[in-house]
């Protein structure tokens, strides 16, 4: 049955990520206005092109830092990218993100992801499933960290 609904509920889920207007899944839950008004990053437009419009503005890293914005990239199953912002720092491998609408409508705090790339360069994730209190069997690609600090000031 949990099968089930996910699979009826993550198209939903993944065209709702885009950092547009308020008029989409359950209005304004959705990951890139969330992130923007709970991070020090002020971008907008689908999460996914957060990473491009950070640089010059935004230190960007492949290392984690509270305060950050974690950027996964666009894929068949993130057309719009996703964005989350780091809450903890856990290990070199886990860190806790704050993020809207991963769960269909919701706000998720403290959720764990986990860097899964061979060289430790959190380039690709898996991320925390509420639904089965496990880690989600996809491994989704991210771009790294905006840094809220201009580059080179950190």
């Amino acid at each position: 049955m949990i099968g089930r609904w996910v699979c009826l509920a993550l198209p939903l889920l993944l065209a709702a990520c885009a950092g547009g207007g308020h008029g989409s899944w359950r209005g304004a839950v959705q990951c890139a206005p969330y992130a923007r008004d709970h991070s020090d990053i002020n971008l907008r437009g689908d999460a996914a092109s957060w990473w491009w419009q950070a640089k010059g503005q935004y230190a960007r890293s492949p290392r984690p830092r509270e305060g950050d914005v974690l950027v996964f990239r666009a894929s068949r199953r993130l057309p719009s990218g996703h964005v989350s912002v780091v809450r903890e720092v856990r290990s070199s491998r886990l860190v806790l993100v704050d993020h809207a609408n991963w769960e269909p409508g919701e706000v998720t705090r403290h959720a764990p992801v986990q860097d899964v790339s061979p060289r430790n360069d959190w380039t690709r994730v898996r991320v925390w499933w509420s639904p089965v209190h496990a880690f989600g069997k996809t491994v989704y690609p991210t771009y790294g960290f905006i840094e809220p600090y201009t580059p080179g000031n950190s």
